[in-house]
């Protein structure tokens, strides 16, 4: 269990009744029901009505027919839109705020997106709910950890709607690009988790299926190939690339590839081998059973289908980086209950699934593999490696292009997202206690100015506090250096019945501490790190005085 899973705020959105109370849509309206099924304090679970409003509706239809590739294949209440609106200009953007004549016009498209994104958040975070979050929220900052935030889109209607766009106001980030909030996709009615196991390394299955769409998809070829090379050499089988900055905490990978197999050919492979990561690269479409994945020309595979040998062989985390995954099917404009491919795996068992809303460039695709596959490498939660990826998106697509809205996390309720152990989980940390009574082998490490001579600190029991405070063994009094800012702590392992030992750097500051590495000086911030005797260290900033982490002996 991760540090933070407590820290999460459950919202379920679900209609109360369905029907036309008078013909003229103008009165028509829609109840929903909006409540908190989990929360960090027991005052927060609370519960609300709402009705969608026309406004809402027709946002939608704007939002729609600017983003959506496909055009207007669903309209959700669609009953509020009658026959005289259609083709009409009946929805228009607020006025526009006092602008000074030599500020930049925002676009158009940043301007929808945005009220769109306001208007879902207004809609769902309102009064009671609204204090549910608030007090959530300010529990997590007080514990200096993120508030993971998990919404239940019971109605299908809904669920092809951006909610991953909603904004609490201008200038404020999307729920799923803040840095505070950890934002995914959830559903209740699921069996209980089996135990999952964090592991010390990815272990990744990815298949590449149908290059080219079949004759009833659009689209044209994908790159394929491109992408698993992309992919590999990311991940490296256990290396991270040189240019990556955060390598000192990469963990090992091993990634095997399969080009357009059989479903007997995947299925051997995810039941010979401990994958814990099933990932697809190809060409998808929305169908009633979970979507139809194309293996190659011969071969197609549905959601339903695949969920059993995914549960079964305990894959954790499945990703398509194909077109609609998390879109659900429809019946005569009607969306179909649990009928995406993202919605059937989590109703099945699998922990985590990520796919796409909407379709997906080949260019979209590969910024999105790579900014996610290095997320995972470093060991970060799931939910937190989407929303690392979906930044990587916007910063280079655009705020008003609909690129960063595609991916959609699903998350299984009780699961906390961790593929992988942190450093040190599962060893002992030792107290801080004279080094004699640890063993005699235990080392002696010091650290040492590499500007004045001579100037050297014994660390002289498990933990050495590094700090501003008067109060810690190594006091640093220079203002980018934080009251507690770091601490070198000794820990034991068990390997071939002998106790070993072994150095980490755990960082707690404001402005981080800065490793030394091959490609320079790497930032190290609220992580834990191995520490090798020779390592160079700068608290706070790169200007500040180095030091070397070494390893005297023996005792």
């Amino acid at each position: 269990m991760s540090a933070f899973e407590n820290l999460c705020l459950t919202v379920a959105i679900d209609r109360l009744t369905y029907g036309r109370l008078n013909f003229d849509a103008s009165i028509q309206a829609e109840h929903f029901a909006i409540w908190v099924l989990k929360a960090p304090c027991p005052g927060a679970y609370v519960h609300s009505d709402r009705n969608w409003s026309e406004n809402l509706t027709q946002a939608w239809l704007a939002w729609q027919e600017m983003f959506n590739l496909r055009g207007l294949p669903h309209v959700p209440l669609v009953h509020h839109i009658t026959g005289e609106m259609r083709g009409k200009p009946a929805w228009t953007l607020p006025p526009q705020p006092n602008i000074a004549a030599t500020a930049p016009m925002p676009s158009y498209g940043s301007r929808l997106m945005q009220h769109l994104g306001i208007s879902l958040w207004d809609w769902v975070f309102d009064g009671s709910i609204e204090n549910s979050f608030a007090q959530s929220e300010g529990i997590a900052i007080g514990q200096n950890k993120p508030l993971r935030v998990r919404l239940e889109i019971r109605d299908p209607d809904i669920i092809p709607l951006p909610w991953e766009i909603m904004q609490p106001q201008a200038g404020k980030p999307a729920i799923s690009l803040s840095q505070n909030l950890l934002f995914s996709r959830t559903t209740s009615d699921v069996d209980p988790l089996q135990p999952v196991k964090t592991e010390q390394a990815l272990n990744i299955l990815l298949v590449l299926g149908q290059e080219t769409a079949p004759e009833s998809n659009s689209g044209g070829g994908l790159k394929l190939e491109q992408e698993a090379n992309v992919l590999a050499k990311i991940l490296g089988n256990g290396t991270v690339p040189a240019n990556n900055a955060n390598s000192v905490n990469a963990a090992p990978c091993h990634v095997d590839v399969l080009v357009q197999p059989t479903p007997t050919e995947l299925i051997k492979a995810l039941e010979t081998e401990n994958h814990n990561i099933f990932f697809y690269a190809g060409h998808g479409v929305p169908a009633p059973d979970g979507g139809l994945l194309f293996l190659s020309p011969d071969s197609t595979l549905n959601g339903t289908e695949l969920a059993q040998v995914l549960v079964r062989c305990r894959v954790k985390l499945a990703v398509f980086n194909a077109c609609w995954g998390a879109q659900p099917d429809q019946d005569n404009y009607k969306a179909i209950p649990r009928s995406s491919l993202a919605e059937v795996l989590i109703h099945h068992g699998v922990p985590a699934v990520l796919g796409m809303r909407d379709s997906i460039a080949d260019e979209e695709a590969l910024t999105f593999i790579q900014a996610f596959a290095q997320a995972l490498v470093q060991r970060m939660p799931i939910d937190q490696a989407v929303a690392v990826s979906r930044q990587q998106l916007l910063t280079i697509y655009k705020f008003n292009q609909p690129a960063w809205t595609l991916p959609v996390l699903y998350m299984h309720p009780e699961f906390d997202g961790m593929l992988l152990q942190p450093i040190g989980e599962g060893i002992t940390e030792l107290p801080g206690i004279p080094l004699k009574l640890l063993g005699e082998s235990t080392p002696i490490a010091s650290l040492r100015s590499l500007e004045e001579i001579g100037k050297i600190w014994q660390i002289r029991g498990a933990k050495m506090r590094v700090g501003r405070s008067q109060d810690n063994d190594l006091v640093i009094e220079k203002p980018e250096v934080s009251r507690k800012h770091a601490e070198i702590i000794v820990r034991d392992a068990f390997s071939s019945n002998q106790v070993q030992y072994q150095y980490f750097l755990r960082d707690q500051s404001s402005f981080g501490t800065f490793l030394f590495t091959g490609n320079g000086w790497q930032k190290v911030h609220h992580q834990e790190v191995i520490l090798e005797s020779g390592a160079k260290l700068k608290f706070g900033s790169t200007e500040s005085q180095p030091m070397e982490f070494i390893i005297d002996g023996n005792l």
